[in-house]
């Protein structure tokens, strides 16, 4: 048997530079939150709003929350979410309140997506808890 391979070369692993790791997260996380938003789209969810939460916290880049009209299509965006992630290769980490259907979460590393009832979303308005709009305060004369 011949050996085809070149004799006196090497093959050796190139390792990514940081800056290019950062770049390909990025992208990934981009495709994460569009592939996310077709699916929510999809299954007509409504009031879908996307949260840039990098600055807030390490567990997450992104956070999206959506609203279901009832327990059953909130189940039903749910299951439509985790099915195109997986389908497009992002699988999730953890799903939760499945079962009940008032209010689904859905961490996939990088995104976090909420579904919720309106009266859930209302009652804990995680968007004003997670929203960094810069806050102008009113100063007093004293």
């Amino acid at each position: 048997m011949s050996d085809t391979r070149a004799k006196g070369k090497r093959r050796t692993s190139v390792t990514a530079s940081p800056r290019s790791r950062a770049k390909k997260t990025r992208k990934a996380t981009g495709s994460l939150t569009d592939t996310a938003i077709a699916a929510l789209q999809d299954m007509k969810a409504v009031n879908v709003r996307v949260l840039d939460v990098r600055k807030l916290t390490d567990v997450a880049d992104t956070m999206i929350v959506a609203t279901g009209t009832s327990d059953r299509h909130v189940k039903s965006i749910a299951d439509r979410l985790v099915q195109r992630c997986r389908q497009a290769g992002f699988r999730p980490f953890g799903i939760e309140g499945e079962r009940e259907g008032e209010w689904v979460l859905v961490d996939l590393q990088d995104l976090i997506v909420h579904v919720m009832l309106p009266r859930i979303r209302e009652f804990y308005g995680l968007e004003k808890l997670w929203d960094v709009r810069p806050v102008r305060r009113a100063t007093s004369a004293a």
